[in-house]
Order: structure tokens, then sequence, then C-alpha cells
């Protein structure tokens, strides 16, 4: 055999196997909150934004999120759209940050990042406020939306085309996991000593979770 190929061949053959591990994948949980279901989930609340209903909108808060009776599997996705709204301050330090949200499972922590909605601000030069998604806090130094699905949405107490308006991402994470049961926890930890209104200066929704379990 070609020695050049010999690499090539391989690695398809690694990756062939993976698929082939792959026996079965399973809806355990979905919800748009569209007809209220809050069932299994603390500290819930619905509101509408954007013409759709959303799980939200939270401020120094979150909520949890139980599902239990899993069939038997090795690995498990969770998958939801994450809004982050009006003017997020990412790394910033001080009266207006850093601004972080959060997301763990079964009380381990998979998202620990900051968030920023901020403008690029021009002068001698581009200063851009960063944030640290899609890498973790504190560390990480990326543009203000980095990582976004959408950028150019209504917020909820700014105007549509206010640069501090609202940023979507699409939020998707396949981990080990073996349990009957999952917890999901969502939270921020928002610093905002310079307003007076905290929920219309900053807040977060998050819409249309999937839960799939994964056999090999």
């Amino acid at each position: 055999m070609n020695k050049i190929l010999i690499p090539i061949f391989f690695f398809s053959l690694i990756i062939n196997s993976c698929k082939n591990q792959v026996q079965s994948e399973a809806l355990v949980y979905t919800n748009d909150f569209e007809n209220g279901n809050l069932s299994g989930i603390t500290n819930g609340t619905i509101t509408q934004y954007n013409s759709t209903s959303v799980l939200g909108q939270y401020n120094n808060g979150g909520f949890t999120l139980n599902v239990s009776n899993l069939p038997n599997h090795q690995l498990i996705t969770i998958a939801f759209d994450l809004y982050i709204h009006d003017s997020w301050d990412g790394n910033k330090l001080g009266a207006d940050g850093p601004d972080i949200w959060q997301m763990l499972v079964d009380g381990n922590t998979y998202i620990d990042a900051s968030f920023s909605n901020s403008p690029c601000i021009t002068g001698s030069g581009l200063f851009c406020p960063p944030q640290s998604y899609p890498l973790n806090y504190s560390n990480n130094y990326n543009n203000p939306k980095e990582g976004a699905y959408k950028t150019d949405l209504p917020g909820v107490c700014h105007l549509v085309n206010d640069p501090n308006g609202t940023t979507l991402y699409k939020i998707v994470k396949t981990f080990k996991h073996s349990d009957s049961g999952i917890l999901l926890q969502c939270l921020d930890k928002l610093v905002q000593t310079n307003t007076t209104t905290p929920k219309c200066d900053e807040s977060w929704s998050v819409d249309n979770i999937v839960i799939k379990v994964i056999t090999l």
C-alpha cells in the first residue's frame, strides 16, 4: 500500500468505526413553551418575546429542568436557543460587569461564559468590549457576539436597530452520561450597580429545548 495513503486509510477506518458505534438516538424532552408547559421546571416563567413564547426573561436568577426515567444510554445531547437581551457588558470589570451566564448539568459546569452586546468603540483606534464566549470566562477575549446565530434581534427594552438589542446563540452540548435522570441548570451572574431597572437593562431567555440520549 502507498505509504501516503496509509494515514488516510486508518483515519477513515477510525471515523467509520465511531459512526457505527451509535446504535440509537431517543428524544427524551422537547419544549418550545408555546403551550405553557413548565412540567419538571423549577422557577419557570414564560413570557412573549419577538412573537414567540420563551422561558424567561431572567436577571440574576435562572431555572432548573429535571428529566427522569431516561432509557439506557451512554451519551446525551442538550440543545436550545439562548437569547442575550440588551446591554450585556462581557468581560468588563466594575459597575457594569462582568456579565456571566452559566449552564450546569448534574452540578457540573459546561458553560461559564461572559457575553457582550456592546458596540465597538471608534476613536484613536477600534476597541470592541470583549466577551469570553464561545470559551469560558475569564482569560478569553473574543469580539462581542462571537459565535452568535443572529445579532439583529430586538431587545426587550432597547429598539430593534439599537446595537444593544438581542443576540441569539444556538447552544448544543453532547457529553458522556448514563444516569437515569438529568438536572439542567441555567443561571446568570450579572453586575449592574448603575441602573434602577436591572431586568430592563440586561436579561436572558431560553427557547426550543431538546434533549436526546444516545446508545452506543
